[in-house]
């Protein structure tokens, strides 16, 4: 009878039990009847001993079965845990006792709750809007049993804040009494918040306690109860409840869905200020109702095998050499040669501007004691909306002298994907030029804002700014810098993917990191202080004073490769006598491009150049050998890398031209102080847990090294995998090792074809397509079903098509023979298009999942989505 009412729930976990109950609004010796939804039933018939209790709290207006997923996976886990979801008082399936229950009357309820039903053993909590609240207080008065906590999105302190205006409006005096209570309008706005939308049967059994009225009183308490000022009779139980978790020491997970109208991400700002040792994760596209949206259980269980059911001993820290970022910089505090170098500075001045080591280090320290008075302090995320060029330089190692948190995501990532990526990072503080204050201010970023240049007192208020970049170096000129012993293993940065391959993910960086990045780089490149580089490529622009090198940022917009111009490129590369040049292959198929303009000074500045590293894509070897042609004198590399780590493999010119053709892109051998295995994988796509690093075999490629990200931020499922293979970063990258054990990269593990003949992966077709007469750049997608699929080349011709869709039959016919002669593949259809879609920062990483999806419906016949050339 249960399950046909509560899809889901099987009759044997439903019960009631009577509670004696403490509560202060009760009179003593009262008892009231509970209904829970509990699995101990079925573990005890099983003769299975749990290995511990799941408390699952509801808040309003569901109740017990939001956690029906829980409860089914308890039982059925490696380990199975008992799981009581509890219907709290007045609520669900439980008694309705008549009496108006605060918050410190339900922790107490649930306290007579547990003790009824002898929960002794490790507990841990599970809540979910107010009831996380009543969780954590409930946690908080059993730390002895408490084993940890779990949280979905919830409030657990509202100071600061203005209440939503969901709740704000549920409180209206002339809208309370009708909304939760008169009407079912709360139960139905609440149910409507769920993403996808709620199965009608799953809606019903959610609304089932609540038909009458007199059943949903307890809806219309639970509204009232919330504590929206200090006047309010909780306030005093919030506030014990909030300041309390922040000396709980044992492991919690937070699960969050940003799209919350209720509960935002300000809320998990909070949160994790109170809990900052905290695994999280943000499910992009959940709201509400997350344990509706996404499967939470999967999460749930992963964390308690690995944080609470058998916890890793505490890590000793490491206590390997560590060279702080600035050590270089302060070194050199005394030297008035030149140290950063802007060709094109931000405001519209003249370029080229120079700044001294001694200039750098003064305006580093000002800025540094003029953030600390602003309430920048060790751990505050500082998000950095800046160009790079002197101002970025300056506030990023103005923020690594305070151990402040820098978060950086680019323009690249669209406005949409920026806002995403600012919101789930929660910086305290946005530092940004005015297009960027702009965005902030329309789309509600977080952060006290600073603008980079002066506005005006209308434009300050226009756009929230509280203080400018010259105003905190002038408040900060000749103040003494608050000095905090840098923890090598404290986070020092936040720095955002390119968005390529899904959501940009934030990678956080240790200090230790960072340095270790900067140590592979100079180790492997033998860059040394005095080395003098043109930063083409956004990430090293920001590496300079920690290599102790004078750098300079050329006049084009590092977010766009395609802007760097020759002449540009060479007049960057005057001004400081460069002998490295930075730079991606976007950037040099540019500089290419423009090439025939280079007066005779600029090509004998080239000339000089004796170093040039290419980052951020694979690059083709005619293309190297062209830009020798440019600068002749120098050696030519293409490190692989990302975001993750970089760099991880390195490659010469000459490396490439002796490697020769093959199955994908040879990236080279492992940098300094790294290594490199792959994961093998098997005919049906799935890939093994043994690193291997045997040739010819085709693997997800793994990386080990000390300069690779810590975790993903707030991403705990996702580095969760990432970390799954003890002791390497799973790059989602497919390759294998050669006879000679230089790595080749044959695609994204994403990307792999499983045909009926195993799995392909797709550059080597990719090249073979792309030695064409007329052909640009090609993506190989499969379609079809997993096991079955076929393969299609998508091509983007030489000049661009004129509209996309099946290729000429010249041009399929030669794409087709060229393929099956340098691979064997048989391709099921060539396919044109103008422009394939790519993102901004490298201009070269194409989209192959969105391919896919648009060529299944173009040779199917039916609608085809637009593809947009560039993201």
């Amino acid at each position: 009878m249960v399950e046909e009412l509560w899809p889901g729930v099987p009759d044997s976990w439903s019960s009631f039990v009577p509670v004696p109950s403490t509560a202060a609004v009760e009179v003593p010796g009262t008892v009231r009847k509970w209904h829970v939804l509990d699995n101990g039933g079925d573990l005890a018939a099983a003769g299975v001993e749990p290995a511990g209790t799941l408390l699952c709290v509801h808040g309003n207006p569901t109740w017990s079965y939001l956690w029906r997923t829980l409860l089914a996976a308890g039982a059925s886990a490696d380990k199975p845990w008992r799981v009581v979801a509890v219907d709290q008082l007045d609520m669900g399936f439980s008694e309705r006792t008549g009496a108006f229950r605060r918050l410190e009357d339900r922790i107490t309820d649930l306290g007579n709750l547990t003790d009824a039903l002898d929960i002794t053993g490790p507990v841990v909590t599970v809540g979910h809007d107010w009831g996380g609240v009543i969780s954590l207080g409930w946690a908080l008065r059993h730390r002895r049993q408490l084993a940890g906590v779990v949280l979905t999105n919830t409030a657990v302190h509202p100071a600061g804040y203005s209440l939503p205006p969901a709740l704000k409006l549920a409180l209206h005096p002339a809208v309370h009494p009708w909304g939760t209570r008169s009407t079912d309008a709360f139960i139905r706005i609440t149910h409507s918040l769920a993403s996808p939308a709620l199965p009608a049967p799953v809606r019903e059994a959610f609304a089932l306690p609540y038909r009458s009225a007199a059943r949903r009183q307890g809806v219309a308490n639970f509204v009232a109860d919330i504590p929206a000022a200090e006047s309010h009779p909780s306030w005093r139980t919030l506030n014990t409840v909030a300041d309390g978790i922040r000396r709980l020491n044992v492991p919690s997970l937070v699960l969050w869905g940003p799209r919350d109208p209720v509960f935002s991400d300000r809320y998990l700002r909070d949160v994790l200020d109170r809990m900052p040792a905290s695994s999280v994760h943000r499910f992009e596209g959940a709201g509400h109702l997350l344990p509706e949206d996404v499967d939470i259980a999967a999460p749930v269980f992963s964390w308690l095998r690995t944080a609470v059911e058998a916890p890793a001993d505490s890590a000793l820290r490491r206590t390997d050499p560590f060279r702080p970022m600035l050590a270089e910089l302060d070194e050199r505090a005394a030297d008035t040669t030149a140290a950063v170098v802007d060709m094109a500075p931000l405001g519209g001045d003249a370029g080229p501007r120079t700044l001294s080591w001694a200039g750098l280090a003064e305006r580093v320290n000002a800025l540094a004691a003029g953030l600390a008075a602003a309430g920048v302090r060790p751990g505050t995320r500082v998000n950095l909306l800046v160009p790079p060029g002197i101002e970025l330089t300056s506030l990023i190692y103005a923020c690594l002298r305070l151990n402040a948190v820098i978060v950086v995501a680019d323009a690249g990532l669209g406005t949409k994907g920026l806002g995403r990526a600012i919101k789930g990072a929660g910086p305290a503080f946005l530092i940004g030029i005015d297009r960027a204050l702009t965005g902030a201010r329309a789309l509600g970023w977080p952060g006290t804002r600073i603008s980079v240049s002066e506005l005006s007192p209308a434009r300050k208020r226009l756009l929230g700014v509280q203080h400018s970049v010259e105003g905190l170096i002038a408040d900060g000129a000749g103040s003494e810098v608050p000095w905090h012993p840098t923890d090598p293993d404290a986070d020092a940065a936040v720095l955002f993917t390119s968005g390529s391959t899904g959501p940009a993910k934030g990678v956080v960086y240790t200090h230790r990191q960072l340095a270790a990045m900067r140590d592979a780089i100079k180790d492997t490149y033998n860059l040394r202080a005095g080395t003098s580089l043109v930063a083409g490529f956004a990430p090293f622009a920001l590496l300079g004073p920690a290599l102790g090198a004078t750098s300079v940022t050329p006049d084009m917009d590092v977010t766009s490769p395609r802007t760097l111009t020759a002449a540009a490129l060479a007049d960057a590369a005057v001004a400081v006598d460069a002998t490295t040049i930075f730079a991606s292959p976007a950037a040099l198929t540019n500089v290419l491009a423009t090439s025939g303009a280079l007066d005779a000074p600029q090509r004998t500045a080239l000339a000089q150049v004796e170093l040039l590293l290419s980052a951020g894509a694979p690059i083709a070897e005619p293309l190297l050998a062209q830009m020798q042609d440019l600068v002749p004198k120098a050696s030519l590399h293409t490190p692989y890398g990302m975001t993750e780590a970089l760099p991880v493999t390195d490659i010469s010119l000459e490396g490439i031209r002796a490697a020769g053709s093959g199955n994908g892109v040879c990236v080279g051998t492992p940098v300094s102080g790294a290594e490199v295995a792959i994961a093998e994988v098997f005919p049906d796509g799935s890939v093994g847990s043994k690193p291997l690093t045997v040739a010819n075999r085709t693997g997800e490629i793994l990386v080990s090294a000390p300069h690779v990200k810590d975790r993903y931020d707030r991403l705990w499922i996702t580095e969760s995998h990432s970390s799954s293979i003890d002791g390497w970063h799973r790059t989602g990258d497919v390759g294998h090792f050669d006879d000679e054990g230089r790595l080749w990269v044959e695609g994204r593990l994403g990307h792999i074809l499983t045909t009926a003949d195993g799995v392909r992966t797709p550059v080597a077709a990719e090249q073979a397509a792309e030695t064409v007469d007329g052909v640009g750049r090609v993506a190989l997608v499969g379609v079809g079903p997993a096991g079955a699929q076929v393969p299609v080349a998508v091509v983007e011709t030489v000049p661009p098509a004129r509209r996309a869709g099946t290729a000429a039959p010249g041009l399929a016919t030669a794409v087709r023979s060229r393929v099956h002669e340098l691979t064997g593949l048989d391709l099921a259809a060539v396919l044109v298009l103008p422009q394939m879609p790519t993102d901004i920062r490298h201009n070269s990483k194409i989209d192959r999942t969105a391919l896919a999806a648009w060529a299944s419906r173009l040779l199917a016949g039916g609608p085809v989505p637009r593809l947009k050339g560039r993201r």
